[in-house]
């Protein structure tokens, strides 16, 4: 038997005892055929492993491509350098742009070369009922079905809409979730629901609905995984409570690492790796933080044929230089060199259909259209606002007072951002307004078409006329992000692709976003993360108040409430 690739004295981690093991390594037709010392083999290449440390691919089975803003295509080529070799995408953010005919767009893009793309079926699109929002696509039984014939297919993406799962079993979630048990019953759920407990979680979990993968606590991680759940722990959830917990009631049978959701300036710098190394800094073992991120991944999605070095499993793996410090040297796919050190970001041609270009279906407005009619002549009123904080992403629902003039609520001399979200997709001429406090910007405006889960043209701002601008500047570049302060454009992204992508190289687009990232801290935001703390105000199923086209939503009720309180 002849090899195509042997790699000689290397220290091979193990996941079946979690532990590294002194020795050679053959591979032939892209998979693993043998790991030990007792045989010699001729192979076509032979490689010295200067005992450097062999990991399988990183396997990363909840995100999102489109938070990076980018197509799988550039996606791909970012993400290999950091040892991922495997993900499992969820395409909610382009079905609630073009339904089906996105998700299969996306599919068409793929760039297998690099990574393997797996998909989970959208199953809340839009995420929550059509009376809250209004999506330029949906996903019901039909386009499931259709997915479900799919070899990428691996999952039913999170679910999210937990008040139809649990309150209405005709709902489009519980049929959806009954065609999954009929068609392909040992197909995973993967699931949403941040602050469910209780006999509610049960409910959750009763329906099928066996992970999470949303912000944790002690208290849920117990509560979850006592309940039979798996937990996908994301960078949030990485606190020294959690990992403390996890590692001393020796739960990681039960967990994974994912990222959810990174963008494109931070994904030049790390992605699932990241999350790795900060677990080994956390107190994690190396051994089991590389468990979390490799074996229990691919299990919990089925994908037996990877997530460890053993005969018969795919040959993705990394070569680390320090396994202490976690540095990656190379990077193989299906046994052939896919990272060697150096980056290579190549260009792309244009691959989506040529209507996915023109999504932003809005005529230019004026300063009159963030003019707010309020409920009284003159005089003072109670609104609701939505509170920012600095460290997460759900908001508070506060009380603010604000005064009127001549019917008109005088937003621009309060210290509240206004908020805008107009229906960009034309099926109506919705238009709603909020209020936003906390930790926002304190001058200036930024608009975007970026605006979770159903991507219409959000704006806020401290005054209308820079509003006016950044919302014209997203209407003419059919879609973006853009940030403006006296009236000039102080920086701007554009996001052609359904309004939420862009085809750029992914180190030109991630140097752009960061210029967003500065020129909203420079007009004052005060978060972790600044783009996706405005780009989820306007996400109706992430806590407490938040805003679409057709109003401001209580979360919890799953209901639109009224910007004033007194009528």
């Amino acid at each position: 038997m002849e090899l195509d690739l042997l790699i000689k004295n290397v220290q091979v981690y193990n996941a079946y005892f979690k532990k590294f093991i002194y020795a050679d390594v053959g591979m032939i037709e892209g998979k693993f055929i043998y790991i030990g010392q007792d045989q010699e083999f001729k192979s076509k290449e032979v490689l010295d492993g200067k005992e450097k440390y062999m990991i399988p691919g990183l396997v990363d089975i909840h995100m999102h491509i489109e938070s990076s803003m980018t197509t799988p295509f550039q996606f791909s080529q970012a993400v290999i350098q950091h040892g991922v070799t495997t993900i499992v995408a969820d395409p909610h953010e382009m079905a609630n742009v073009f339904g089906l005919e996105g998700i299969e767009a996306m599919i068409h893009c793929n760039n297998q070369d690099a990574v393997d793309i797996f998909y989970g079926v959208p199953s809340s699109v839009p995420s929550t009922s059509y009376a809250l929002e209004t999506t330029g696509g949906s996903i019901k039984e039909d386009e499931v079905a259709n997915l479900l014939k799919r070899d990428e297919i691996c999952c039913l993406g999170e679910v999210m809409n937990f008040k139809d799962l649990i309150g209405d079993s005709d709902s489009l979630i519980n049929r959806i979730i009954r065609l999954i048990k009929k068609e392909k019953p040992h197909l995973q759920i993967e699931g949403h629901c941040p602050k469910i407990t209780g006999l509610e979680l049960a409910k959750f979990i009763y329906q099928g609905v066996d992970a999470d993968h949303t912000q944790q606590s002690v208290d849920t991680l117990r509560e979850k995984i006592q309940n039979g759940m798996f937990i996908e722990i994301q960078e949030k959830s990485m606190t020294e409570e959690n990992i403390k917990y996890l590692v001393e009631n020796n739960l990681y049978e039960h967990f994974c690492l994912v990222t959810d959701d990174v963008m494109a300036d931070k994904i030049l710098k790390g992605h699932l790796n990241e999350l790795v190394k900060k677990a080994i800094k956390m107190g994690m073992p190396i051994e089991e933080a590389i468990y979390v991120s490799t074996y229990t991944p691919a299990r919990r999605m089925g994908l037996r044929d990877r997530g460890s070095i053993a005969p018969g499993k795919k040959a993705d793996f990394i070569l680390l230089e320090d396994i202490d410090e976690f540095t990656i040297q190379y990077v193989y796919k299906d046994g052939k060199k896919v990272f060697d050190g150096k980056v290579h970001y190549k260009e792309e041609e244009k691959l989506f259909p040529k209507h996915f270009y023109k999504s932003v279906n809005l005529e230019d407005v004026n300063e009159e259209d963030f003019e707010v009619i309020a409920s009284i002549e003159d005089g003072e009123v109670i609104c609701r606002a939505m509170k920012v904080n600095p460290h997460t992403t759900f908001t508070e629902n506060v009380k603010e007072v604000l005064k009127v003039k001549n019917g008109k609520l005088q937003w621009e001399q309060s210290s509240n951002c206004l908020i805008t979200v107009f229906d960009r997709y034309k099926k109506t001429k919705n238009k709603s307004f909020g209020l936003v406090t906390g930790s926002i910007i304190k001058e200036g405006a930024v608009a975007t078409t970026y605006a979770h889960d159903h991507h219409n043209l959000m704006v806020m701002g401290q005054n209308a006329k820079d509003m006016m601008i950044a919302t014209n500047w997203i209407i003419k570049n059919q879609g973006g992000y853009c940030v403006v302060n006296k009236g000039k454009i102080i920086a701007s992204l554009e996001l052609p692709v359904g309004g939420i992508l862009s085809e750029e190289r992914i180190d030109s687009l991630g140097k752009k976003l960061e210029n967003i990232r500065k020129a909203l801290k420079d007009l004052g935001y005060i978060h972790h993360n600044e783009i996706m703390s405005f780009s989820t105000l306007s996400l109706p199923v992430s806590p407490s108040l938040k805003i679409t086209d057709k109003g401001l939503i209580d979360v919890k009720k799953q209901e639109i409430v009224d910007l004033f309180y007194e009528k």
